[in-house]
This record gives C-alpha cells, sequence and structure tokens, in this order.
C-alpha cells in the first residue's frame, strides 16, 4: 500500500464518519420532535432507508432550524436537572452540619471555639 492509497482510505473513512454521524444525528432529531406525527417520521425514516446521503441532506436543509432548536433546548434542560441536583445533595440541614461539628468536637478533633464558628456558619 502505497502513500495515495492511504491518503485516499483516510479521506473515504473521514467522510463516513462524518455522513454516519449526521445520520445518527437524524434519527435521534427525528425520535425527539414532539410536533411532527408518527407518519412523517416513518416517512422521513423510509427515505433515510432507500436514498439515505440525499434524505440526510434534505432533512438537514428543511429542518435543520428546528433540529438545533431542540438540541439546544435538551442541552439547558440537562444542564437545569444536573443543577437541580447538585442543589439538591449539596445542601444539607443546619442541624446536621451542627450535629457534625458536635461530633468533631466531642472527638477532640476541634475546638470549642472552633466548633462555635461552624455552628454559627450553619445557622447563617
Amino acid at each position: 500500500m502505497d502513500f495515495w492509497d492511504f491518503f485516499w482510505l483516510m479521506v473515504c473513512s473521514f467522510f463516513f464518519l462524518a455522513y454516519l454521524m449526521v445520520l445518527f444525528q437524524v434519527v435521534a432529531d427525528l425520535f425527539r420532535d414532539k410536533e411532527l406525527s408518527g407518519w412523517w417520521k416513518a416517512l422521513w425514516m423510509v427515505f433515510l432507508v432507500f436514498l439515505p446521503v440525499i434524505t440526510a441532506f434534505v432533512y438537514l436543509i428543511a429542518r435543520g432550524r428546528g433540529m438545533a432548536r431542540r438540541q439546544s433546548e435538551l442541552v439547558v434542560q440537562a444542564r437545569s436537572e444536573t443543577e437541580n441536583y447538585i442543589r439538591e445533595v449539596a445542601t444539607t440541614a443546619p442541624a446536621d452540619q451542627i450535629a457534625s461539628a458536635k461530633a468533631l468536637l466531642d472527638t477532640g478533633t476541634i475546638t470549642p471555639g472552633e466548633y462555635e464558628t461552624l455552628k454559627a456558619k450553619a445557622l447563617a
């Protein structure tokens, strides 16, 4: 195998992988779209099976703006859910924080002054 064979193999592989990424994005967007009826989804899928390259490009041109909007809505929703989960997990009740500080005081890990500081932070 000489250099040019290897070069064309890499170019063809790149375009094939790019095509697969576009195809998977189109199929995912089809099933994510709540406004499109099942019959239209089925029709798009039939065309994707029999004329995949042309259909993928037509889909990107015809529905690309909505595709981007749905993707950004999905990202915003995922971010919101993540932030809510972090807030829920990270937030502990002041009573728990004070009990934890009291346990540290009882074991001698912290001084009474440090305990009072932690207690004031928990109550603030």
